[in-house]
């Protein structure tokens, strides 16, 4: 643990006797009196470092999701993390460094990144993949972002069946312009209704966006998808589940033309929220399109290879009218980190990563299937997440599931009140996953 002392008076006066004033205050002139807040903070006294350690140890032993058997995903997901990862992210080369403005001083930043780039464009299946965004979240609002300025139409379509926080990224993105989104329902298997599509689509679109697989993680027809909006000149953005890609096809080779998705299944702890990162991979027709910076190989006159920013498309490195986007960036130690996971399982590790997922998956599916008066919500094919109907409240049931030690499926309230979406990943073992149907079994006996 760092231990940080802050300046005393004596620094403090030599600081404003630098900057040219005599009290703090006085450099809030510029702030007008009226929004300046003049009470007393509503602190506590103030506590030694042993104290305040101790405090907040206090606080964290509060939380029991750590202990908890996690069977929940909808976008942040429990995969299990090598202990090479995080000594290798905390070297000081890596993690001190920031996002590298003076790039080509960081040979080893920049062929990481560049690394990272060509495992995204071969897991995407597209021709080249920029140095990574924020989030998934904000990546598929860039995508879509990028899809209008390069049809020049302003309207975007958005499946029912994407993440439903992903939706709203989007909008806080895309409503203040002078753009629209339109969401597209999703049918009766959890899939997207083309032909409600087809008719919102009328009068053309900039793009379509779809989850692959869906936030009920059932897999979409990208095949499909894509033939329908390219009818009307329009992209096909696909926020992609990485780990997922091991066991079905790259979207890219399916017809996508901008695939995004987040990087946290790849040897990133799910962290409450973050950091985590965002990947995009596009064809080489929209490269210049494409937000962010790209990473490039080349040789100086005596051979060597050295790593370059070949593009760079922030609005700090080229005029702002001409900037893609002004508010993204790389995350490039999370991105990193997704480049030692990927090497250390490899490409058999990796699919064998996916494999687990997909068929520890179903034989909880199976298994819940088996408990009196639990039905499947969708008929579609799964990938390691899906949804069933518990005949007592889902709500009720993730409680009861606490308190025995696991961390239920979530509660999806649009698809009625029994609806859970359960995720199972290849950390689960099958004492596990029997433990917590039977668990799950008792309870729903107990209630009915």
């Amino acid at each position: 643990m760092s231990t940080y002392i802050p300046n005393g008076k004596a620094q403090r006066k030599q600081m404003l006797d630098v900057i040219g004033v005599e009290r703090f205050e006085d450099l809030l002139s510029p702030i007008p009196e009226s929004v300046r807040f003049k009470g007393e903070l509503d602190l506590p006294a103030p506590v030694s470092e042993l104290e305040l350690v101790k405090e907040f140890k206090e606080f964290a032993a509060v939380n029991s999701s750590a202990d908890l058997i996690c069977f929940r995903g909808a976008g942040a997901y429990d995969h299990f993390i090598p202990s090479a990862i995080d000594n290798i992210l905390t070297r000081s080369e890596f993690f001190t460094a920031y996002t590298p403005y003076q790039a080509e001083v960081s040979q080893g930043t920049l062929q990481a990144i560049f690394e990272y780039q060509t495992m995204i464009a071969r897991l995407t299946g597209c021709d080249a993949a920029n140095a990574c965004m924020y989030d998934g979240a904000s990546a598929t609002a860039e995508a879509a972002l990028m899809a209008i300025r390069a049809t020049k139409k302003k309207r975007v379509l958005v499946s029912g069946s994407l993440n439903p926080r992903t939706i709203d990224v989007m909008h806080t993105y895309i409503d203040n312009g002078d753009f629209e989104i339109n969401e597209v329902p999703f049918g009766a298997d959890g899939l997207i209704d083309l032909e409600a599509a087809r008719q919102l689509a009328e009068g053309g679109v900039a793009a379509l966006v779809l989850q692959y697989p869906n936030f009920f993680g059932s897999i979409e027809d990208i095949q499909a998808a894509a033939n329908f909006v390219h009818e009307f000149k329009g992209l096909l953005v696909v926020t992609a589940d990485p780990i997922a890609l091991g066991v079905i096809e790259a979207p890219g080779k399916l017809g996508a033309d901008i695939v995004v998705g987040e990087g946290q299944p790849m040897g990133i702890a799910m962290s409450y929220g973050g950091p985590y990162v965002g990947f995009m991979a596009t064809s080489t027709k929209l490269l210049r399109k494409m937000p962010g910076r790209i990473v490039g190989r080349t040789e100086d006159r005596a051979g060597n290879t050295g790593y370059v920013l070949t593009l760079q498309t922030r609005e700090q490195h080229i005029r702002r009218a001409k900037a893609t986007s002004n508010i993204c960036s790389n995350q490039a130690l999370m991105a990193l980190a997704n480049v030692i996971y990927l090497t250390l399982a490899g490409e058999d590790g990796f699919v064998g990563v996916a494999a687990q997922c997909w068929h520890k998956s179903h034989y909880l599916f199976d298994k819940l299937l088996g408990i009196d008066g639990v039905t499947r919500v969708f008929n579609a094919p799964f990938c390691r997440e899906f949804v069933v109907d518990l005949p007592v409240s889902a709500e009720s049931a993730a409680l009861a599931m606490e308190e025995k030690g696991y961390l239920a499926g979530l509660p999806i309230h649009g698809l009625g009140e029994g609806a859970m979406m359960l995720t199972v990943t290849e950390k689960r073992t099958r004492e596990e996953i029997d433990g917590f149907a039977d668990a799950l079994s008792e309870f729903i006996k107990g209630v009915r």
